[in-house]
């Protein structure tokens, strides 16, 4: 499988998140070439300010492996980590991270690159036409 693929399954989960009227972020996580965990936004649902779908993907992979680290992991996510979950990636020590759309106003490498694990590889921009109009879709709906 490729990361097309893979982001394909991330975006599968922010369409999800925009249909129960959350941001469209969406992610998957990857071990060994196997899905073991999929998540989007439950900000609202939760009503809590830290349910991002990474962080949702960290507790449900870190869950089935039955352990804290992700060191054999690949996060796909459909927008660039906020710096919460890029520190939080980092604790995890994922060693790699592709996501799709950038975020201009609060992704993580706007604020400090090296808040990611140093050996943390990121790759950007797989489909990110997609990931960022399925965003600007949604904020363009809530604004009429």
């Amino acid at each position: 499988m490729d990361d097309n693929h893979y982001m394909q399954m991330a975006l599968e989960q922010a369409r999800a998140a925009g249909e129960r009227n959350e941001i469209p972020i969406g992610a998957v996580i990857v071990c060994k070439g196997r899905v073991i965990a999929r998540a989007h936004n439950l900000t609202e649902t939760l009503n809590d300010p830290t349910a991002h779908a990474e962080m949702q993907a960290i507790t449900a992979a870190t869950e089935y492996l039955g352990g804290k680290y992700l060191t054999d992991c690949t996060l796909y996510v459909t927008v660039e980590p906020c710096p919460m979950c890029a520190a939080a990636l980092a604790w995890a020590q994922i060693p790699r991270i592709v996501y799709g759309a950038d975020d201009p106003k609060r992704g993580y490498s706007l604020f400090s690159p090296s808040l990611l694990h140093p050996r943390t590889k990121v790759t950007k921009g797989v489909l990110a036409d997609e990931c960022s109009t399925l965003m600007t879709g949604f904020f363009k709906a809530r604004r009429k």
